[in-house]
């Protein structure tokens, strides 16, 4: 599936779960924020935007973003990718403020929330 319609990642500020799915398959991917912080001033930004933009490049090729998890983490991201990365930030399509559901429910949850978005945009979904 190197191209797919959706997909729905779930972030905070150091761990993301990226699910690409279609009608019949599901693919996961995680990104990890790396630990090496050190006692220069700045570090942690850094080490968050390094983190932001491994998962918008983990994004490329996706039509459309399902953006979930705690409100802290998806304020970071937005606030990244909408700074460093508007093309990906367009393609984030929502972004809902949910705790850490299982891949199933992830999926789950995305896929009905794609089908209200793609109904009220006059769009047929094909999932």
């Amino acid at each position: 599936m190197s191209t797919t319609q959706h997909a729905v990642v779930w972030t905070d500020h150091h761990h993301a779960q990226v699910l690409r799915f279609d009608t019949e398959h599901v693919e996961a991917s995680k990104v990890k924020a790396a630990t090496h912080h050190t006692a220069q001033h700045g570090s942690g930004v850094r080490t968050e935007h390094e983190f932001f933009g491994a998962l918008c490049d983990e994004l490329e090729g996706i039509v459309e973003v399902l953006a979930v998890g705690p409100k802290t983490g998806l304020e970071a991201f937005r606030h990244y990718a909408e700074k460093h990365r508007p093309q990906t930030a367009r393609r984030v399509v929502g972004w809902e403020v949910v705790d850490h559901p299982s891949d199933k429910q992830l999926v789950a949850m995305a896929r009905q929330w794609f089908l209200r978005y793609d109904r009220m945009a006059g769009n047929p979904t094909p999932m």
